[in-house]
């Protein structure tokens, strides 16, 4: 017998997209440590500079971290660490 559900489910997209950038700097670190870079250097140039030289290209991680625009992961990372102090 199939449970019917009266409740609203609540959909938010703000989440999603919260850990999809949190899945693209780990992907990106991954990749980046991979081939011996300091990942938090190498992130560091790039979200500065918006120079995708500073990304390999190995496993794509240079594109899948430009999948997501800088100011998108700029925030996210100021967000975690401020809710985490």
């Amino acid at each position: 017998m199939s449970k019917q559900c009266t409740e609203t489910m609540s959909f938010k997209s703000e989440d999603i997209q919260r850990d999809n950038i949190k899945q693209v700097l780990r992907l990106t670190k991954e990749a980046l440590e991979e081939r011996g870079y300091n990942a938090v250097n190498q992130l560091a140039g790039y979200l500065i500079s918006n120079d995708p030289a500073y990304i390999s290209s190995h496993r794509n991680a240079r594109s899948i971290i430009q999948s997501v625009e800088r100011y998108e992961i700029i925030e996210e990372l100021v967000r975690s660490y401020l809710e985490e102090k």
